[in-house]
């Protein structure tokens, strides 16, 4: 579990059951176009708790698809009737809602990535990780390219969340997701976004931060020790990316992160035994020793705000079990033990989540469904989890009963894109974004 991540992580780009047949879809993809505002200087526009002003929220709501929610904050403010900006909105709102069509769930792929690569010279050395990192990971000029041609494409991300509820009495019901005509729902999930000690130095970012004007950007230690801090992963790129692009989001869902916490989580060092200084593995305890001045305290802290900042930018957290455990190899007792670190150590700097991303793909039954008589299942649930996610390459992969939704995750790495680039047609073109600074072959799993 503590030995290098990169070793112990090969299993889950190899993943792949095809479990559903594929769909292909030939709707042209519909474009979003920004709504100008008449600038009338009769008009008033008030500011709202996030500092947007309302005309500039109502704006982003009618860009991702919640004209409702946009309806409902234009029509709240007391001036609306003598408002021609809200008022030309809010009509606005009403053509477009009459254009949506449901997406069904069924048809709903997920993706994921790991940590990305900012420096592929330090990733690419040649020495004993650049193997898996190779197979694993993927570099950012790589991750940009996949996230515009997606979005070309008229892709849009939702979260499970979006595609079932959980009822009062702990069922689940079917989620109906509206959408214009071409546009296509995907969730997105990174896994181990905690900057794992086995990193450093080979060219990823250290930790996420909020710089100076409250906004998530990564940390990255230059060789000379230096701190640069920038759109160094996955988070701060894909927020720059909702700025530009305000369509690529479903009523302001980003994506979700499947955090361990033996690391601690984001780059912060926070699981318990940083404070307790006992059972140290090696990397924990060199990392003590060149930080004397370390405050526990202090690290847990920073990482709740960067998670509370991150939440209420429309990101999600789900549990990847506290010590990246094999779901399908371990006991019920093992899982129930894993479990309570998670929500002793992590839940309380992320929040308590609902969803599980099992690590490796390592899931807890077959593809028939879990069964009520299944220990693991039974457990999960009775700890509030009703999200489960393994890793499947078919392009779809969902099951929905009124216990709980099941979906497949597709890796997007150098593993699948160097060995089956035709799986991920309906994304992207590999050789429209492959990176070349890649040593091929890909080593094989």
């Amino acid at each position: 579990m503590k030995k290098t991540l990169l070793a112990v992580l090969l299993a889950v780009t190899a993943v792949g059951s095809g479990i559903l047949p594929d769909w292909s879809k030939g709707e042209e993809t519909a474009v979003y176009m920004p709504i100008s505002s008449s600038k009338d200087k009769n008009t008033s526009d008030k500011k709202t708790a996030s500092g947007e002003s309302v005309l500039e929220q109502a704006k982003t709501m009618y860009a991702q698809y919640d004209y409702d929610g946009a309806i409902k904050l234009l029509k709240s403010q007391k001036d609306f009737d003598k408002n021609k900006d809200y008022m030309d909105i809010a009509a606005k709102c009403q053509v477009a809602k009459a254009s949506l069509v449901e997406y069904p769930i069924e048809q709903i792929t997920h993706v994921f990535f790991h940590t990305l690569i900012k420096d592929t010279s330090k990733a690419f050395d040649g020495d004993k990780d650049e193997g898996g990192y190779n197979q694993m990971m993927t570099t950012i000029d790589e991750f940009n390219k996949i996230i515009q041609i997606m979005y070309e494409k008229g892709y849009v991300m939702v979260s499970l969340h979006d595609m079932a509820a959980v009822n009062e009495d702990g069922t689940m019901s079917r989620g109906k997701i509206m959408l214009p005509k071409g546009k296509i729902p995907f969730v997105l999930s990174q896994d181990d976004v905690s900057y794992y000690h086995y990193m450093d130095g080979d060219g990823y970012a250290s930790k996420l931060i909020l710089d100076k004007n409250g906004e998530v950007k990564n940390e990255y230690i230059e060789d000379d020790g230096t701190i640069s801090v920038g759109n160094y992963d996955m988070v701060p790129l894909i927020d720059e990316f909702v700025k530009q692009h305000p369509d690529f989001s479903y009523h302001g869902r980003k994506g979700i992160l499947a955090m361990t916490g033996y690391n601690g989580v984001l780059g912060y060092r926070t699981d318990i035994a940083y404070k307790t200084k006992e059972n140290l593995q090696d990397d924990q305890n060199a990392f003590l020793q060149a930080n004397p001045d370390f405050d526990y305290e202090e690290e847990v802290a920073e990482a709740k705000k960067v998670a509370d900042a991150m939440k209420a930018d429309g990101w999600e957290f789900a549990s990847h079990t506290w010590g990246h455990m094999n779901a399908t190899d371990r006991s019920a007792e093992d899982l129930k033990a894993d479990n309570e670190k998670w929500e002793a150590y992590v839940a309380p700097i992320l929040g308590k989540t609902d969803m599980i991303i099992f690590a490796f793909g390592a899931d807890i039954g077959g593809w028939e469904g879990y069964s009520a008589d299944n220990p693991k299942f039974q457990y999960y649930k009775s700890r509030g989890y009703d999200y489960y996610c393994n890793v499947d390459s078919s392009q779809y992969f969902v099951q929905l009963t009124d216990q709980y939704l099941r979906q497949g995750r597709r890796n997007l790495d150098g593993y699948r894109m160097y060995y089956n680039p035709e799986m991920l047609n309906d994304l992207f073109d590999v050789s429209q974004v492959w990176d070349k600074s890649r040593p091929t072959p890909v080593p094989e799993m």
